[in-house]
């Protein structure tokens, strides 16, 4: 081990202690990496830090030797995130998982960032509450936050940008500062809070979260529905958005992840596109709902209509989608696999999936489209063998034309998976008269670019 990773070994340990500093090899490599298909890199060191303070003084240090610093969740990230491109320190928040108060009265939660969204489903149901942004995988909130993250839920109750009230925020030189406050509005000044969700740690470093939070649902009711083609699912789905059910979920899953989907979860759906949906209220009223979408659908196209009230029933259902990436890479034994998003307005929608789906047909890029319908959030699962050049060649030509795409129609290269590394390249395409003002803004918060360099902006 050379002087420089012993020096700053024994510095981290003096700013935590002893047990939460490690070079151990392990653990370097599980932290070398996400879920992405991205090359991982070793991080010189990495530190589980159990307050503010901690944290504080590990910036001031690393801010003054010029040290990288990577928060890093639970790792399910999908753009390269937490991935430590110019080695240094990686931060592991599973020391700070404490739900620190719960205001029932007020709808709020505060967190600190390694809690998950299933442990803080958990803490909240006893209060007769829940948090409803749910991206499928059982992130950390202060990635979730990180990365403005969403999911199948967000065509009702938003995105994590709506969910987020206050963030108590360490800069890169330690100072701790809180970006919010608790009232459910505020027309004082600029609206830090929201500057900072979504900043995919290249800003500062969460150390507590205040989300709002929901009553649990008297009733809940899934129903799938196939569509001999998907124009006709995405023109259905777009029906029953203007339509002004209250629908709480609205997934498009293409014919090909049905057939994964059997194949993986042991279900017999028909192979055809199908919609995924779900009503939150009261039992009349969603008995009345899932009524007028059924007719609404079938109206458009729609063949087969079938309905989960039991629990299980319906927490399989969304478990096949939810399971559907893990479904192709068991599918596809030694492949990778690239999992990109992009978001259009939804009159645009059905044209750029058609578009991802012939592009992956014509390349022959084995892979699935699906998406969150509800908000024109879409994407594509595309696997090829990492050892084969000429696979991972046309899967990044079929990213980069779906992305393309979006950007001609006015959509996003991202919806909820972030920047990352793998989406910087087209965000001076999207952003060409806004990108130097987001960087200087990076520039005026991380003068010696030391928080998550290699993300957002290059």
């Amino acid at each position: 081990m050379n002087t420089l990773h012993t020096d700053l070994l024994l510095e981290m340990k003096k700013r935590t202690s002893e047990k939460r500093a490690t070079q151990n090899t392990t653990i370097l490599q599980q932290h070398s990496c996400d879920e992405s298909y991205h090359t991982p890199v070793l991080p010189d060191v990495v530190v589980y830090p159990s307050s503010a303070e901690e944290i504080s003084s590990i910036l001031s240090f690393a801010t003054e030797h010029q040290i990288p610093v990577v928060p890093f969740g639970a790792g399910s990230s999908l753009e390269g995130h937490c991935i430590p491109v110019r080695g240094g320190i990686s931060l592991n928040f599973q020391e700070m998982n404490h739900i620190l108060e719960i205001r029932a009265d007020d709808f709020l939660v505060k967190v600190q960032p390694g809690v998950t969204r299933t442990q803080l489903n958990l803490a909240l149901k006893k209060y007769g509450l829940f948090f409803p942004v749910d991206p499928g995988a059982d992130a950390t909130i202060g990635g979730m936050a990180a990365t403005n993250a969403s999911g199948t839920t967000s065509v009702k109750y938003g995105i994590m940008r709506d969910q987020v009230r206050n963030l108590q925020v360490v800069l890169a030189d330690g100072t701790i500062i809180q970006t919010g406050g608790l009232a459910a509005k505020s027309s004082a000044g600029y609206h830090l809070t929201s500057l900072f969700v979504g900043s995919e740690g290249t800003l500062g470093v969460f150390t507590e979260i205040t989300l709002k939070v929901y009553g649990i649902p008297e009733s809940l009711l899934a129903a799938r529905c196939t569509f001999p083609t998907v124009q006709s699912a995405v023109h259905a789905a777009s029906a029953v958005l203007s339509s002004g059910t209250g629908i709480a979920r609205l997934e498009l899953v293409d014919e090909r992840s049905i057939v994964q989907v059997n194949k993986n979860s042991d279900t017999s759906y028909t192979e055809l596109p199908t919609l995924f949906l779900e009503f939150h209220g009261n039992p009349a009223s969603v008995t009345y709902e899932a009524s007028l979408t059924q007719e609404l659908l079938e109206s458009y196209g729609g063949l087969e209509w079938v309905e989960e009230r039991d629990s299980k029933a319906r927490a399989k259902l969304w478990e096949a989608r939810h399971h559907l990436a893990y479904a192709f890479k068991h599918g596809y034994p030694g492949k990778s696999m690239m999992f990109t998003d992009v978001c259009l307005p939804l009159s645009e929608l059905s044209g750029a999936i058609v578009h991802a789906r012939e592009t992956m047909d014509a390349l022959g890029v084995p892979g699935a489209v699906l998406g969150h319908v509800g908000d024109g959030n879409f994407h594509a699962i595309l696997m090829y063998d990492p050892s084969i050049d000429a696979e991972k060649e046309k899967a990044d030509i079929v990213n980069a034309s779906i992305v393309e795409y979006a950007l001609k129609k006015g959509g996003t290269c991202t919806g909820e998976h972030g920047i990352g590394i793998g989406k910087a390249k087209y965000l001076a395409s999207e952003h060409a008269d806004t990108l130097p003002i987001m960087a200087g803004i990076k520039k005026q918060l991380d003068p010696n670019g030391i928080l998550n360099p290699g993300k957002i902006i290059l």
